[in-house]
């Protein structure tokens, strides 16, 4: 069944990530059959603000299917207008009751932006926008002395679950009316892991503080 609750989705997402971690997957909702089913309409269960690494495909790490989530990727999950206005849609049009933001360790968009700030020199072209995009995060971190490049990807994720609530009155007032809760992850590329890095749970106020960051190591996802 499409879990209907935030909690309901995030646990989902949990118990498909164990499964992919322990190379133990389903493959749920990938055959002719449901391809069919949800030709006509779609019901995602989560939303998946994520980086466009290539090694962070969402369907696969959870281990879902068709129809099963609203995926929208930038690099660095950097969230523009157009990403806001596609989360808008899966939240009010498709009542998706979960925003979740993915980031992943050694991100190199956080790199990137590292070295423009050591360097002086922003990259040429649209690059230098999504440099942009991560300054903020790179000056709380080192307000709050942080330099370890995963202990910065970490307050990244938790910037972008801000940025969301911030940007979208829309999602804002989602949340505060309970019909959704917006949560930030962080996958470890090598084991394939998932761990929760901020919370902002449905119910919560639409002008949240600074979402909480968790520094701890990662661990297996309980399912």
């Amino acid at each position: 069944m499409t879990p209907t609750t935030p909690e309901q989705a995030l646990a989902e997402l949990h118990a498909g990530n164990r499964r992919f971690v322990t190379g133990v997957p389903r493959h749920p909702n990938q055959d002719a059959g449901h391809r069919a089913a949800v030709a006509d309409g779609q019901h995602p269960f989560a939303v998946i603000v994520g980086c466009s690494d290539s090694r962070l495909a969402a369907e696969i790490i959870f281990d879902r299917g068709l129809g099963d989530l609203f995926v929208v990727r930038t690099a660095g999950h950097t969230a523009g207008p157009e990403v806001l206005g596609s989360v808008e849609y899966a939240v009010t049009v498709l009542g998706t009751p979960l925003v979740l933001v993915l980031g992943h360790d050694s991100c190199g968009a956080v790199q990137a932006a590292r070295e423009a700030v050591s360097t002086g020199r922003t990259p040429a072209g649209h690059l230098g926008a999504v440099v942009d995009a991560v300054l903020p995060s790179l000056r709380r971190a080192a307000a709050e002395g942080i330099e370890e490049i995963d202990g910065i990807v970490d307050i990244h994720i938790a910037q972008t679950v801000e940025a969301l609530l911030a940007g979208s009155a829309v999602l804002a007032g989602e949340v505060a009316a309970g019909r959704c809760a917006v949560v930030g992850m962080s996958y470890q590329l090598n084991a394939g892991e998932v761990r929760t890095v901020a919370v902002v749970p449905a119910g919560a106020a639409t002008t949240p503080p600074p979402a909480q960051v968790d520094r701890a190591e990662p661990t297996a996802v309980a399912g």
